[in-house]
């Protein structure tokens, strides 16, 4: 495959699941300001930034300024929009693997936001929150039911899993920065699509350990980080079917192996008790295996040098 190909599946996964991780964050954020109106606005949006790895330092930040940035912002592809548009562009330039399925639905949607930012000023930001997921949700189907599991799923999957982890890891932090009270991991299971299965899984019982357990290490629920580890390993292992006698073969599959390890055998107490340095590690490790992945498979150009108004 040619690593231009591999690249764009690659970006087309994490920004789709950026999108719909982005947009559950910011639901969970206006969620919990709603329910208590003691937040101080302020002090609350700058902690999201922060989270969402955004400056602070241009304040003061209200509510509809984040959904402005995090949600609205087109030269932002860290944001839901920009991150729909980054992953219609990719598919774009791999018009050739992609399904036309896949296509039409990144297509569609991207024609669709004008229409979804004037039902944000019309239903609430909620409504439009529910469309991407929806939209996201119709890309994830359409790419499990039409993709040959071939290296172009394999390196979209990847990506996806990588991001989820990552994104998981900042729905978390909102968390831990909130002060870690109970009805906070209650929306947090909601935002995360988890809750029924949270309540069949422990019977109801609502507690910080549960819930920490759950969304970290359970090995069945695939929006797990666990579960998004194991993915992302067994993606790379596929890429690398002859890994030889020694150990394994790339420094991506080394890193995402010591990270899932690293999960593995921590008890739920102990995840609890060590969650902020578990957190800033998950995300230092999607960053290093992002390095790892593009060292490895994608194309590397050099940076473009500018003399005098002429490129050098």
């Amino acid at each position: 495959m040619l690593s231009r190909i591999a690249e764009s599946l690659y970006w087309i996964g994490r920004y789709v699941e950026r999108a719909e991780d982005t947009a559950r964050i910011l639901d969970v954020h206006l969620q919990r300001m709603l329910a208590d109106p003691w937040t101080q606005e302020d002090s609350a949006c700058r902690s999201l930034l922060a989270v969402m790895g955004m400056p602070t330092t241009d304040g003061p930040f209200t509510s509809a300024r984040v959904v402005g940035l995090l949600g609205l912002d087109e030269r932002n592809a860290s944001s839901v929009v920009g991150a729909l548009a980054a992953a219609r562009e990719n598919a774009r330039g791999s018009r050739e693997t992609v399904s036309s399925e896949m296509w039409e639905c990144l297509n569609s949607t991207w024609h669709g936001l004008p229409n979804a930012r004037r039902r944000v000023d019309q239903q609430g930001v909620h409504a439009f929150f529910r469309w991407v997921r929806e939209r996201c949700a119709v890309m994830a189907g359409l790419t499990d039911a039409t993709m040959s599991r071939d290296e172009g799923w394999l390196f979209l999957v990847l990506g996806r899993s990588v991001e989820r982890v990552d994104m998981t890891a900042r729905l978390l932090r909102t968390h831990e920065r909130a002060g870690g009270s109970i009805p906070t991991w209650m929306t947090l299971l909601r935002s995360s699509g988890a809750w029924e299965t949270f309540l069949r899984t422990y019977r109801g019982a609502l507690d910080d350990r549960h819930a920490a357990e759950f969304l970290l290490l359970d090995r069945l629920f695939p929006r797990s980080v666990f579960a998004a580890l194991s993915t992302a390993e067994s993606c790379l292992t596929d890429l690398e079917p002859d890994p030889g006698r020694a150990g394994v073969a790339t420094d991506a599959q080394r890193i995402v192996g010591r990270a899932r390890t690293n999960l593995e055998f921590r008890g739920a107490d102990e995840l609890i008790g060590d969650l902020s340095p578990v957190l800033a590690s998950l995300e230092k490790t999607c960053k290093q295996v992002n390095d790892a992945v593009s060292r490895r498979y994608f194309r590397q150009t050099t940076a473009v040098n500018w003399v005098r108004g002429a490129v050098a």
